[in-house]
């Protein structure tokens, strides 16, 4: 997820009480028909004597296509679209759909799905349209995305980011794990503003 598309969500989650939760789709649009012509040289133990020059067509898609993600972001795109969310324009893997006072944000990452609303009972009507689509695991409240932790505070409506994880793992592949740690630049607790 860009950098751009996790603001974008986390501050009206921030400011509105929203609540999260991740979802890993599992369907990966492999049996999806091709939307072109794609053909693939005959695998080993298939090729027949004196025909060597043959090739496959393919009828559907395969792992390992290039276009196999592309072909599967397109179905995602269609289908999320005919429920009714429509799709930011300046971070097309953020998507969002107003229905009589809810709000829900869908970010997409590749497989990976974060549901944001601010009503759980809209949170469940829009999981379970997408258990319809799409085979998927449901991970409960998003606690890590794309190895950003999420940290939240419910009783003081606060959310925090955090990449220790991301730090103390660079510190051990580089060996640094024991180096001396320093402060800041500026000191904790300084309030900074826009003037």
């Amino acid at each position: 997820m860009p950098r751009r598309s996790g603001r974008i969500v986390s501050q009206p989650n921030r400011y509105l009480g929203l609540t999260e939760t991740q979802v890993v789709i599992l369907d990966d649009g492999v049996e999806d028909p091709l939307a072109y012509k794609q053909t693939m040289n005959d695998p080993k133990g298939f090729i027949t004597q004196g025909q060597e020059q043959n090739v496959c067509k393919l009828n559907r898609s395969i792992y390992g296509l290039k276009q196999a993600s592309r072909s599967w972001n397109i179905k995602f795109d269609t289908t999320i679209k005919s429920y009714g969310f429509d799709q930011n324009v300046d971070e097309p893997c953020v998507y969002k759909k107003i229905n009589k006072g809810k709000v829900a944000f869908l970010v997409l990452y590749v497989d990976d799905i974060l549901l944001i609303e601010n009503d759980v009972g809209y949170l469940i009507d829009v999981k379970t349209w997408l258990a319809a689509k799409f085979q998927m695991k449901y991970l409960g409240e998003a606690q890590y995305v794309l190895g950003i932790q999420i940290i939240r505070d419910h009783k003081n409506k606060t959310l925090a980011l955090s990449q220790a994880t991301y730090i103390d793992k660079m510190l051990v592949q580089y060996s640094m794990q024991n180096s001396k740690k320093g402060l800041l630049s500026f000191r904790h607790g300084v309030h900074l503003s826009k003037e």
